[in-house]
């Protein structure tokens, strides 16, 4: 699919006042609801879409996704700063032996940190400036 672009991801949660009140203040936005259970938040060329299913009339019980979504950011320290009042940083070691919760530089090269929202999905931010996007990981 030459061409192909991603536009929206999906991101499953039990409240869209909840998701919305959480995703507004950790990506320092408030986002747009468009339907009684959407609230989408521009992300670059990309729509972050929270969605409650029964705010929407749909039976479906909401599942937390079972990967990470990556977030690039240009300012890693501040959305740290961010989540940490929100809560949710992951307590675990990962790669490396690295703290996930805290930023640090992993072993392919980017500086990052892990969380979870209140609906259980997985989430990191990544500094913009050592992205790994393919080639030798960054020094």
């Amino acid at each position: 699919m030459a061409g192909a672009r991603l536009f929206r991801v999906i991101v499953p949660v039990s409240s869209i006042e909840g998701a919305a009140a959480f995703y507004g203040a950790l990506l320092d936005q408030p986002g747009m609801r468009v339907s009684p259970g959407r609230h989408y938040f521009m992300c670059g060329a990309t729509i972050l879409a929270c969605y409650e299913p029964k705010a929407d009339g749909d039976p479906a019980e909401p599942r937390a996704n079972f990967e990470h979504l990556y977030f690039a950011v240009a300012d890693l320290e501040a959305v740290y700063a961010r989540a940490g009042r929100l809560g949710g940083l992951v307590e675990a070691t990962g790669d490396g032996n690295l703290p996930m919760g805290a930023i640090a530089r992993r072993p392919w090269g980017e500086r990052s940190f892990y969380m979870r929202d209140p609906f259980g999905n997985p989430l990191c931010f990544v500094d913009e400036a050592t992205l790994f996007t393919s080639g030798p990981a960054a020094p």
